[in-house]
């Protein structure tokens, strides 16, 4: 980081103090325009524990039974980012007893004694967006059996950070957090008293902002699906606030939902979960299907890749496939070099995933989700298709350098299903060689036919693979092609060590089989998942070998067991776990 952007990173947060003092001459607001709908969804199990005193935020557990939430020391900048926030308060209302109402009133104003007249990392645009938009959302929840002294702070408190808002939205990172800080200074101008003049100019830069960010095909140069969807719940609540106050949206804001909307049908596993790339998750349960029928968006097959992923579907099986290359400069600070994993989900149950993000388990968990080994692909040598730069100094963020640039696609129907075909010149320049893979999805989806490819595509490219293996003293490069699965499958070796057997929590069977070009393993892999203490343990098929001619092919098949019926009662609940 040059000492420019140092400056300019300390005179940010320089501006945003200054203004969140500013902000305290603003007086209180008489009350909402309309009674506020809670438009958030929380988490029972995650309110419980809240209840209970344990405060799991950003992957740190801390115990404060007695403790208030401000007295906390927070473990992480991440920890102080999760609080300030409040998205905690959507789980504490999906308790919604006395116990959860008294806590979620404790903490907010708690807030307010500590924080509210400026002081702490929660003014920033983005935190107090995310804030002022939960604090209005449950308001209904927060406000019942308070005095009359209470309400005034609570207000006085809502306009302060309305204000701020509109002094300090473009100071917001460019993508999420901007759409979060204007959508907070929309939602705000139009439910509170005497603030309306704050959500026109808002919305004139949130449609601006639709039109820069969201891309013709409904993508953000971030890829990141869990994102992507953030994004587009932003637009829907506000879409949905503008309905309730009986005014239009604006047209960039509208086209911009229309075109997310069935980008995210596509990036949707078999389960209702969303692909996990690039530093996304799974999504929160139920928000995927909430934003969707709330934008009221009809459902419209779309043709071609989707934000840069490719996504075959049959019966109840899908294959979602990497299929482009890595954003790239401020995009890439949470980007995996992912180019050409796949994840396949059966049914409910997952299957063949990628690690994940490790984000919130540390930085060096962080960085191992974002190399090629943690993803369901090839890997050469150890290396990942794409390289992380040095950590940015007073952020730690990495970006995405020397990754694949050529990554052509193609598809057409095969003989008895579907076939995708993509590569990627990653490797090209250490080692000469491209990565292709073919992927063939049956129409009844109970088998996946993979075919994996090396080859040198030019004579320069041959001539680079020359040096590289005679740079291994003529052993071959050793590649590995790995496949990842779910914590919950059960695998296990079989037919003399010559295929895989893993069995879903559903009943199903699935078998991985070879041609017998590389050497099957199974090896201990983990899974990385928000919400979690740590890793959680699981297993990954590896194909391991030797390239040693200018192409290289192996084969490989994931199918249901003959046995396994065309229809399974998956019967089995998911209870949420805390560890």
């Amino acid at each position: 980081m040059s000492q420019s952007d140092t400056m300019a990173n300390r005179w940010m947060r320089f501006q945003n103090r200054l203004y969140a003092r500013l902000a305290q001459r603003r007086k209180a607001v008489a009350g909402f325009v309309g009674q506020p709908e809670p438009r958030t969804v929380g988490a029972f199990a995650r309110g419980r524990q809240l209840v209970a005193g344990n405060l799991l935020f950003a992957g740190y557990l801390v115990e404060a039974e007695d403790t208030d939430l401000w007295d906390v020391i927070a473990p992480s900048i991440d920890f102080d980012n999760e609080r300030h926030g409040f998205v905690w308060l959507d789980d504490l209302a999906a308790v919604g007893d006395m116990r959860a109402r008294e806590k979620a009133q404790r903490w907010v104003w708690g807030w307010i004694e500590a924080h509210g007249r400026g002081q702490g990392p929660g003014w920033a645009p983005d935190l107090t967006g995310r804030r002022v938009m939960r604090w209005i959302n449950h308001a209904l929840f927060l406000l019942r059996g308070v005095d009359e002294a209470q309400s005034k702070a609570f207000f006085r408190s809502l306009a302060q950070q309305t204000w701020f808002l509109s002094k300090r939205w473009n100071a917001a990172t460019p993508g999420l957090p901007r759409f979060e800080a204007l959508a907070g200074l929309v939602q705000a101008g139009l439910a509170l008293e005497g603030l309306e003049q704050m959500a026109d100019p808002a919305l004139r830069a949130l449609a601006q902002e639709c039109d820069r960010q969201v891309d013709a095909q409904g993508g953000i140069p971030t890829r990141n699906p869990e994102e992507l969807l953030e994004v587009f719940t932003l637009l829907s609540w506000t879409s949905a606030a503008l309905n309730e106050v009986g005014r239009g949206t604006p047209a960039g804001h509208t086209e911009a939902i229309k075109r997310i909307a069935p980008t995210l049908r596509s990036l949707r596993h078999a389960d209702g979960a969303l692909a996990r790339f690039h530093g996304g998750g799974r999504g929160l349960e139920g928000r995927l299907d909430q934003a969707l029928a709330q934008s009221g968006v009809k459902h419209q097959p779309s043709a071609g890749l989707s934000m840069g992923y490719a996504r075959m579907t049959a019966a109840r099986t899908s294959v979602i496939v990497d299929a482009s290359a890595p954003p790239t400069g401020a995009a890439s600070y949470n980007a995996h070099a992912s180019t050409l994993a796949f994840e396949l989900t059966s049914g409910r149950r997952p299957l063949i995933v990628n690690c994940g993000s490790g984000v919130t388990f540390g930085q060096d968990w962080r960085r191992a989700g974002r190399a090629t080994p943690s993803h369901s692909t090839l890997c050469l040598d150890g290396y990942s298709s794409a390289r992380l730069t040095s950590p940015v100094k007073g952020s730690g963020r990495e970006a995405l350098v020397d990754a694949p640039q050529d990554v052509p696609t193609d598809t057409e129907q095969a003989f008895e299903g579907e076939r995708l075909m993509v590569g990627h010149d990653g490797y090209t320049r250490v080692f000469g060689l491209t990565h292709a893979r073919t992927f063939e999805l049956r129409f009844d989806g109970r088998e996946l036919i993979g075919e994996d490819i090396l080859l040198t595509a030019t004579d320069r490219s041959k001539r680079q693979f020359d040096r590289a293996l005679d740079a291994s003293d003529l052993k071959g490069i050793p590649f590995d092609v790995r496949f990842h699965l779910h914590p919950d499958v059960d695998a296990a070796l079989d037919l003399g060590g010559a295929a895989v057997s893993m069995a879903l929590k559903s009943g199903e069977i699935w078998v991985f089989r070879h041609d017998g070009t590389a050497k099957l393993s199974v090896e201990p892999s983990v899974y990385l998942e928000n919400g979690r203490l740590k890793p959680r343990a699981t297993k990954q098929i590896v194909l391991s070998g030797r390239a040693m001619e200018y192409a290289t092919r192996i084969r490989w098949t994931l199918s249901k067991a003959q046995d396994t019926a065309y229809a399974v009662r998956d019967l089995h609940r998911d209870e949420p776990e805390f560890d």
